[in-house]
């Protein structure tokens, strides 16, 4: 990806700026991150690259058309990556136009963006663009125990709002490429879990609530099933994808973890009673000595509409570009439980809110 200029949507993102930084500290590719900066867009998790003369940031909302235009025409992208969405199954639960409006409108916006950018090339550089959508496996909806996992072909069966807007924006990409020949890839990704994650999220949820000694909420009986994808993996399959993937194609990215809800808290509980002990805390229900961080897990009301199991078939991005994940769940999940124990600052801040002040205005 030498020659490549890539301009990634929500790059200020969990995934995103995971795509961010692999592609500064990995390849020699220009970057530019286009993010609108709401609540779960960090800057903060890309200080590490920001400095990088390759990097460049635009604070742009994807719904905006002509601001689309003016950063395509300056920034002459090769690719585009698009992460830009609005992600949180819950948030979509309470308030969904938000998830219809940036998931759908937002994807339209920049599908014909991309479009009259795309038309106006000529020769190799028009050949050589592509459109890389990023999309979730909660698009198919959700799967019985003793059923297969979900493979490219599987029938769409949207839950929530949230994956229904995600399942109107992949048809909305596959839409654009049949009509006007704008040359398309997709990829549906299992659950992400790493550094950098925002708060609200299963895994860094469980850790920070676990660090302050407040209760560990685990919906119903914690039996809901999912897969769990280390970010750092997701973003070398996506660099694979939008690199060397075959125009139009569709790649199930996994990474063959699945596990239960609930023993994904208690494996948390566990290595934070490994790596961070905490034998002088006290349960606030009873008062005495708290031996293990199991000892929070709450049990709350099951949220609506809550799929019990996903599980992706990740053989074909194996088969075709010869794409597997480096981490177990059990390698990844203590990395990402030290990357919290280290960078407290981080999450202090994202807590605090104080993340998001004089951020407002940043420009390339």
């Amino acid at each position: 990806m030498a020659s490549d200029r890539v301009l990634v949507t929500g790059g200020a993102g969990f995934i995103g700026s995971a795509v961010v930084r692999h592609l500064i500290d990995k390849t020699a590719t220009e970057v530019a991150n286009l993010d609108k900066l709401t609540y779960a867009g960090n800057l903060e998790s890309l200080a590490s690259v920001s400095g990088s003369p390759r990097y460049h940031f635009y604070q742009v909302d994807i719904c905006e058309g002509r601001a689309l235009d003016a950063v395509f025409a300056e920034f002459k992208p090769t690719a585009v990556m698009h992460l830009a969405a609005e992600s949180h199954v819950d948030r979509s639960i309470d308030g969904p136009a938000d998830f219809i409006q940036t998931n759908i409108v937002g994807t339209y916006s920049l599908l014909e963006a991309a479009r009259r950018y795309w038309s106006a090339l000529a020769g190799s550089q028009k050949a050589a663009f592509r459109f890389h959508h990023v999309s979730t496996d909660e698009v198919y909806g959700d799967l019985e125990e003793a059923s297969s996992p979900f493979t490219e072909t599987t029938a769409y069966a949207p839950s929530s709002p949230y994956s229904a807007s995600k399942a109107s924006s992949d048809h909305l990409v596959r839409a654009w490429q049949r009509t006007y020949g704008l040359p398309v890839l997709l990829t549906n990704c299992s659950n992400n879990y790493g550094p950098y994650h925002f708060p609200e999220k299963l895994i860094p949820h469980v850790i920070l609530n676990a660090l302050a000694g407040k209760p560990l909420p685990v919906y119903g009986d914690g039996s809901q099933i999912r897969d769990w994808l280390y970010v750092e993996d997701h973003a070398r399959a996506l660099c694979e994808v939008v690199s060397r993937g075959v125009v139009g194609e569709t790649y199930n990215i996994g990474g063959h973890n699945e596990k239960r809800n609930l023993q994904v808290v208690e494996s948390i509980c566990d290595l934070l009673d490994e790596l961070a002990p905490a034998t002088d805390d006290r349960d606030a229900r009873t008062g005495r000595p708290r031996l293990s961080y199991r000892e929070l897990i709450t049990f709350v009301k099951d949220r609506p509409g809550h799929d019990r199991r996903y599980a992706i078939d990740a053989s074909k991005i194996e088969r075709e570009l010869g794409w597997k994940p480096e981490e177990t769940f059990e390698t990844g999940l203590r990395k990402t439980v030290q990357w919290y124990l280290d960078n407290r600052q981080w999450w202090e801040r994202v807590l605090s809110g104080e993340y998001q002040l004089g951020r407002l205005g940043e420009q390339a």
